[in-house]
């Protein structure tokens, strides 16, 4: 009965940790790494195709995105999500996969200018997505799931974005039973249309993030107010308001301020001002924002669904699809709101609007989230006086603002009020999904100041889950140093491997076939090796 954590320890993305029970290969998330910073994590302690279940917490790619990987490199077990997470993963992984394609072919076509005769491969494909999303088992929360022998699982919402869960696991193995949480992303209080993290009271062992585990959201003013404030000074001026923000998550919040906005008419003059989601994974979330009203909204917002009221809809607003709506929207020179992805202007739409916006200083270009290192937008937000977009040097002259404390995330005060709800103190808590230095302080304020026994692993790190004890605790994790063309061999001949291993695992399970059908699956064998032994 083994943990083995191997991704999002002493880092925020890449979630991903490794069960093995009663001779099954289990994870919990599979996420891919962001940002500029790539650590070096552990490989997965079996071969794709020998996991036999996925346990997610929800849809966000830190936690999702190497889903469709792991089918290309074998795996064709069972994927459990709550019902919001399995509809959301099937409009976003599909879209990670469209990014994948399109970079590899953006990547390829920019080799051919310089002579370079290197092809870029996509990290997976729509075929491996498709496939994976085949996979998934959409659960009811709060319901007791039987997934095999010595496992059952039960997902509790955690507040933190559609669908996302906190996993309680129950683990059997010789008569032994062990209750291990993982909490997911803990979401923050008061969050629009989400209900706030429901706490869980028993665990054996906790698996924790602690993504702000060093500070508080400060709020000294209601984000509605200021909103409205921004808008109104914008609309004066004869400018657009450009807010990039996340598809998933954060653009339902700010349609969920803007029809406040207009309810309350808190715009003077510009009554009929239009609000543009150029999207088109932002539109189909929305679509599944409103099919799971049921299960995951708050009572404020069930308040207006049972009125009639749509909580995320409002006149006005207009949803662009096609390429052709997205470029029409900047013909238009009506001063307006346009929403669009990515949050950190770093792909997608967002940087077509930069580009026709950035350099007129009626505009305002509005932060809603956090901006990484590298990206665009954390340029932007740090006083960058000009820009590079499509090849093209674009002065700053737009009004650059933030909308400060809005998260998705539990603050400090939020991961101790949800860590403390247990009744009694687990025998472990292990802090992950949290920066180095957020993971090794958080993990000692619970020790020192709430009596907790904590630890913040490694990747690579193992603990006995039966005997409460460590078989391997690794130090640090390094920095991954290759270049891009290195990354992108060992990639492609990863899935050269994994697919010969897979087809080890499928002649085993042929042993007992009848003859006929052995022959002739040695044929097919030998046939292919004749091909290839070069």
């Amino acid at each position: 009965m083994k943990l083995v954590f191997v991704g999002a320890d002493h880092e925020v993305t890449g979630s991903c940790h490794y069960l093995e029970v009663a001779g099954k290969h289990i994870l919990v998330d599979y996420g891919m790494e962001q940002g500029i910073n790539v650590f070096e994590n552990v490989p997965l302690p079996v071969a794709e195709s020998m996991i036999d279940y996925v346990f997610l917490t929800h849809a966000h790619v830190d936690h999702s995105g190497l889903l469709p990987l792991l089918y290309a490199r074998g795996f064709r077990g069972q994927i459990y999500a709550t019902d919001a997470t399995a509809d959301l993963c099937s409009i976003m992984l599909r879209d990670c996969a469209h990014i994948q394609s399109a970079e590899a072919e953006w990547k390829n076509r920019k080799a051919k200018r310089s002579a370079n005769n290197a092809v870029v491969e996509p990290l997976y494909t729509m075929e491996d997505a498709d496939g994976v999303i085949r996979r998934l088992v959409p659960c009811h929360y709060n319901t007791i799931v039987e997934v095999c022998e010595g496992v059952k699982i039960r997902f509790t919402d955690i507040g933190h974005l559609l669908g996302s869960a906190s996993i309680e696991v129950w683990l059997t193995e010789d008569g032994n039973t062990k209750k291990i949480v993982f909490s997911g992303d803990i979401g923050n209080k008061h969050q629009p249309l989400l209900k706030d993290p429901t706490p869980t009271k028993e665990a054996d062992y906790v698996v924790m993030e602690c993504t702000y585990g060093d500070r508080t959201h400060d709020r000294t003013h209601e984000h509605i107010e200021e909103l409205a404030q921004i808008l109104q000074e914008t609309l004066d001026r004869g400018g657009n308001l450009v807010i990039p923000a996340f598809a998933v998550g954060r653009t339902q919040e700010i349609l969920y301020f803007m029809r406040k906005i207009k309810e309350e008419k808190l715009i003077k003059g510009h009554d009929d001002f239009e609000v543009y989601v150029d999207s088109p994974l932002a539109v189909e979330a929305t679509q599944v924002f409103t099919k799971n009203i049921m299960e995951c909204y708050d009572e404020e917002a069930m308040d207006l669904v049972n009125r009639g009221i749509n909580p995320i809809g409002f006149p006005g607003l207009k949803l662009s699809i096609t390429s052709e709506d997205s470029k029409n929207i900047n013909f238009d020179m009506t001063p307006k709101v346009i929403i669009s992805a990515a949050g950190m202007c770093d792909a997608g739409r967002i940087r077509h609007h930069l580009k026709h916006n950035l350099w007129r200083p009626e505009c305002t270009i509005l932060f809603a989230g956090y901006q990484a290192v590298g990206t665009l937008g954390r340029s932007l937000l740090e006083g960058a006086q000009v820009v590079k977009l499509f090849g093209e040097t674009i002065d700053v002259e737009a009004h650059i603002e933030k909308l400060d404390g809005i998260s998705g995330h539990a603050d400090m005060n939020g991961l101790i009020t949800w860590v403390s709800a247990f009744k009694e103190k687990p025998s472990q808590v292990f802090l992950v999904h949290g920066d180095d230095d957020v993971c090794t302080s958080f993990a000692g304020l619970l020790h020192t100041d709430y009596g907790f026994e904590t630890a913040a692993p490694f990747s690579g790190s193992v603990y006995d889950l039966a005997a409460g004890a460590w078989l391997k605790q690794t130090v640090g994790v390094p920095l991954r140093r290759e270049t891009e063309r290195q990354k992108e061999n060992r990639t492609i001949f990863e899935l050269l491997v994994a697919a010969g291993e897979r087809l080890m695992r499928v002649i085993r399970k042929n042993r007992e076939c009848a003859n006929k059908d052995i022959k002739k699956f040695t044929a097919d064998v030998n046939a292919l090796c004749d091909k290839w032994d070069l």
